[in-house]
């Protein structure tokens, strides 16, 4: 049979930790899942992370895989002699055209001690990628997920199954959470738990909102003569529209804060909505209003640009 190198699939020296063979394989998954990844050859680089995966994360079947000793990947290469009494529960000679996930189909739970029962074996954790609006994240969201997920079945092999669910979001779902929905991942064998499915959650774009976190930013256009005199506005938020004071002589670029108007936090309250003060001048005026800016421009004492010259004084 063709030995294949677990390690190198996942990116790993022979003596990675427990934890480090997890985290490469769910950085790996995340990037070479079909549902998701662009990358060409996707679907076969998953089933080989997957794979190698499936043997290293079980404390057992890496023992009895570190045991077939270490070869070129693709290389041609039998057990070793004691091998199959120690580990393997299924008879096989060499003239068999066995491949290595078949191989390790049938291995004996426990080494010798286990008196030749199948090995339990948990199912995986599957991520997805779950798109939602920020008018799902404040209210939460019932999604229907459509997948086709990888599986083990009885005999060790890789193939796709076709899972449709529902899952419920949460109302104050944010940008880059992970939310878990235990025993919706892969199928366990022999008994062994089913895995586990992550929605990674993102929010799409809106029209008017930003997220960050649980607070959300609104662009504020103001004409220039409500940012002077002051004025109340109308806002718009997802719970509603409410109306906001904007008080005489308010500069762009100013932030006005409206409390407990973003999107809910998780046990009680409500992030805050942040109105950005945008400064808006009129693309035509009529002669009527152009005769008004002309009196004031003569009027008005105000330089907005005073600085230039103490600063150029400074210069010298």
């Amino acid at each position: 049979m063709k030995y294949k190198d677990y390690y190198a699939s996942l990116g790993l020296e022979r003596a990675a930790s427990e934890e480090q063979i997890k985290k490469a394989y769910r950085r790996l998954a995340r990037k070479y899942h079909p549902d998701v990844s662009k990358e060409t050859g996707a679907e076969e680089k998953f089933k080989e992370i997957a794979e190698a995966y499936q043997t290293l994360k079980d404390p057992e079947k890496r023992a009895a895989y570190d045991q077939l000793g270490s070869h070129a990947a693709g290389q041609e290469f039998e057990p070793p002699p004691n091998w199959q009494q120690q580990y393997s529960e299924a008879p096989f000679s060499a003239e068999e055209e066995l491949d290595l996930s078949q191989l390790f189909a049938h291995l004996r739970g426990g080494g010798a001690r286990s008196g030749g029962s199948r090995m339990s074996m948990p199912g995986q954790d599957y991520e997805v990628a779950v798109a939602i609006s920020i008018d799902e994240a404040f209210n939460g969201t019932q999604i229907d997920l459509d997948l086709s997920m990888p599986e083990y079945d009885g005999q060790g092999r890789l193939h796709r199954v076709p899972r449709t669910f529902k899952a419920r979001i949460p109302k104050g779902a944010t940008d880059g959470q992970r939310l878990r929905l235990p025993g919706k991942g892969g199928k366990g064998l022999n008994g062994g738990r089913d895995g586990d499915l992550y929605l990674n959650i993102s929010l799409r774009p809106h029209p008017l909102y930003r997220a960050n976190g649980h607070d959300l930013y609104l662009d504020l256009p103001l004409a220039p003569w409500e940012a002077v005199l002051g004025t109340s506005v109308e806002v718009p938020t997802p719970g509603g529209v409410v109306r906001l004071k904007v008080p005489a002589g308010t500069q762009a670029g100013r932030q006005l804060r409206l409390p407990q108007r973003g999107l809910p936090r998780p046990k009680e309250g409500h992030g805050d909505l942040y109105a950005m003060v945008q400064i808006v001048v009129p693309g035509a005026v009529g002669d009527a209003e152009r005769e008004l800016y002309r009196k004031l421009a003569e009027s008005s004492g105000f330089d907005p640009r005073g600085h230039f010259a103490v600063e150029a004084g400074h210069a010298h």
